[in-house]
């Protein structure tokens, strides 16, 4: 009879919970960790001026000794984006199929490493072994190719994870998602399901993405006379193939305008996951030559990014590119929450200029990549887990998964909404939450990681609020002597010109505080000068203003 395993399998999410972008799981065994996807997220709109968002791995770093293996699913941004800062600090091997280890190479051309990272291309069906983890590649279907569930053998039992997919009975590679192999799984019983939540809210199916095919047929055939513009995720080469085939159905050319889109177009057909014949594709300096009911034009800004090609195009901005009422406009996406507002400004801009648009909402030009609500019941239904999480998605999104397995007769108790540092532990006896570790936001802006913080985002709050006001004075402490100013310099505060009257009144209240401290009989240092006028400034232009200005005084020695 084989030995009762000992040890504890400990399930750490680290993003991807509570959140949408960002998905990073650990799984942690006696001494053998493995890392499942490493993504990044997008800011809110409190982050000023940061970039990205990225998983906080300060547990990776602390016991990097133990990691085995990065374990990619698929090649989206927010499941393979935080990998070349993973590998600034930790040089662990990166599992992935073709596809993904085809975009993380692009992606790591653009960044200086200390080591040059282990990339091991692996394909559907393939099994690793890292440590006490052997972990199976399942293919599943997405809206991204090469996409993967993975099947991971612990000491305790199997381990589902499913990645982000969908059941697609007829995808554009020809392969539907391996459901034979997950039911082969579930009958020998399976520990653990992590499964995503994104689409956990939404009723039935996830159509097929031939859909969008039919669609992009009869608006081609009701568009002859138009340049038509598309706007789509640059990592759905299947999306991209079809707008492709469309074209050349309808004897257009191709242009393609975004760096995402030409980095993931130049992989997809080098790897042989798309076919682009000889003369289709134009260059976008070329467009002249060909008269505008010719042409395709395949562009990135479907979530209205403010630097993306469509937005640049929407606002005239855009040096080869300017549309007007000869040009339709398909969104082709739908919009990651958070960026209604943005992709409403792009269509309203659009619109102003007598541009036709064409989206989601009025017309059938996209479907998700994501598993409804029947296609989540049936992943429970074949897998049979004793353990279920929901993962990837907001807390609603989680909730919505964890009532579905309620529906499946998973008792309440066997089922866990975790978040991100939460720590899951299972062993011969059972599982439970067991304490924390340190997870959270780490900021990227510009090439600064994680040098913006609480403090620094409290300071541009407080500044693009209020704005600022600048005291400079020159002091001899000695013989506590104001030898010039007090000079005030006002910064999104008040239009100086036109409030004359209360920038000599600052100048006053600043001037009183500094002859109030340079007075006194004992020594004052530069710092109790400082807070005098600060404190004496900011009551002042509160009670004129009703406002909180950020007040910086520079003294100085003299």
């Amino acid at each position: 009879m084989p030995k009762k395993p000992k040890g504890k399998l400990r399930v750490i999410p680290l993003g991807g919970l509570n959140e949408i972008g960002k998905n990073l799981t650990v799984l942690e065994y006696e001494n053998d960790i493995i890392i499942i996807d490493c993504g990044l997220g997008f800011p809110d709109e409190d982050m000023l001026g940061v970039d990205l968002v990225i998983p906080d791995i300060s547990y990776l770093e602390s016991n990097k000794e133990k990691i085995r293996g990065v374990l990619l699913t698929h090649g989206h941004e927010d499941h393979i984006g935080a990998i070349p800062y993973l590998l600034r600090q930790i040089n662990p091997p990166i599992y992935g199929t073709k596809l993904t280890l085809g975009i993380i190479e692009n992606k790591l051309e653009e960044h200086i490493l200390p080591f040059e990272p282990k990339l091991v291309c692996v394909s559907a069906g393939d099994v690793v072994k890292l440590g006490d983890f052997s972990v199976e590649f399942i293919h599943v279907n997405h809206s991204i190719a090469d996409a993967c569930a993975l099947a991971i053998t612990t000491p305790l039992g199997v381990v589902v994870h499913s990645g982000d997919f969908k059941l697609d009975i007829t995808p554009i590679d020809g392969d539907m998602m391996n459901i034979t192999r997950l039911g082969e799984i579930g009958k020998k019983g399976t520990l653990l399901l992590m499964c995503e939540s994104t689409n956990a809210e939404r009723a039935g199916f996830t159509p097929s993405e031939k859909k969008v095919g039919k669609s992009l047929e009869s608006i081609f055939t009701a568009n002859r006379d138009k340049r038509i513009v598309i706007a789509t995720f640059s990592s759905n080469v299947h999306r991209v193939q079809q707008i492709i085939n469309t074209s050349i159905a309808h004897g257009r050319r191709v242009a393609v305008t975004g760096r995402s889109m030409l980095n993931i177009l130049g992989a997809a057909v080098e790897l042989g996951y798309m076919t682009v014949p000889e003369g289709v594709l134009v260059d976008v300096n070329e467009l002249k030559r060909f008269k505008p009911e010719e042409i395709t034009l395949i562009t990135t800004g479907s979530q209205g990014e403010p630097m993306s090609a469509l937005y640049r195009m929407a606002f005239a901005d855009h040096s080869q590119i300017v549309l007007g009422p000869n040009d339709l406009v398909v969104l082709s996406a739908s919009p990651i929450p958070g960026n209604e507002k943005l992709i409403g400004r792009i269509i309203n801009e659009l619109t102003k200029n007598g541009v036709s648009v064409l989206h989601d909402a009025v017309a059938e030009v996209h479907v998700s990549g994501h598993a409804c609500q029947e296609e989540i019941k049936l992943l429970q239904a074949l897998v049979k887990p004793k353990y279920y999480m929901p993962v990837h998605g907001e807390y609603r999104h989680l909730a919505a998964n964890r009532a579905l397995a309620q529906d499946m007769g998973i008792d309440d108790s066997r089922i866990f909404l975790s978040d991100i540092g939460k720590v899951l532990e299972i062993d011969t006896r059972g599982a439970r939450f067991a304490g924390t570790v340190p997870a959270g936001k780490v900021l990227v802006d510009g090439y600064g990681v994680g040098d913006v913080g609480n403090i620094v985002l409290r300071d541009r709050r407080h500044l693009a609020q209020d704005g600022l006001i600048v005291v400079v004075a020159s002091v001899d402490m000695e013989s506590g002597l104001l030898l010039s100013g007090p000079d005030i310099v006002s910064r999104g505060f008040v239009y100086v010109r036109e409030s004359e009257e209360l920038m000599e009144e600052v100048k006053q209240v600043a001037l009183d505080a500094l002859n109030r401290c340079l007075l006194k009989e004992r020594a004052v240092d530069r710092m109790e000068l400082k807070n005098s006028v600060k404190d004496d400034l900011s009551k002042f232009l509160y009670s004129k203003t009703k406002r909180k200005p950020m007040v910086l005084p520079v003294i100085m020695n003299l």
